[in-house]
């Protein structure tokens, strides 16, 4: 009998796990500071100023990044499907089923952490911005030694 029935059926795969290693998964990674390169045409017809500008900031995701290669250039329809559904669900009175839409899309295009984990990519983790961005140490400050509870042990018996 089949087990599982949908892409999600079991636990993920986890890069550096054993079983991962032995089956050659890794992810792909993005750079965390995302797409820099020319942002394509808005695809859908009759779109107004907030899809552009959603499109937009979508192609500076470090999704993007992925998107703009052409072994997936085919993902940039269910792009700007997901830029669409995402303005229609700015408005408070959208129905419950067009949020699940959202989510969906979300996923197919790796906007999600489970879309992330499921297209094989991870976002790059910045060190050197991290290090940039950290606070430089001060010697001058001296730490205070961590206090110790002393017990008296005269006055437990």
């Amino acid at each position: 009998m089949a087990r599982g029935g949908h892409n999600r059926s079991g636990p993920q795969p986890q890069e550096g796990s054993a079983r991962s290693d032995s089956r050659g998964y890794s992810l792909t990674a993005l750079p965390a500071e995302g797409y820099q390169g020319a942002i394509p045409r808005y695809p859908l017809p009759d779109a107004n100023e907030r899809e552009i500008e959603v499109w937009e900031q979508a192609w500076r995701t470090p999704q993007a990044c992925a998107w703009s290669m052409p072994s997936e250039r085919w993902r940039i329809s269910t792009v700007a499907m997901w830029v669409r559904v995402k303005v229609e669900c700015e408005d408070p009175k959208v129905p419950p089923t067009r949020l699940g839409q959202l989510h969906r899309f979300a996923d197919q295009i790796g906007m999600t952490t489970a879309g992330l984990a499921e297209m094989g990519w991870k976002v790059a983790v910045d060190e050197l911005s991290e290090r940039r961005n950290s606070k430089p140490a001060d010697d001058t400050e001296a730490e205070e030694p961590p206090q110790r509870r002393m017990r008296d042990t005269d006055a437990q018996s």
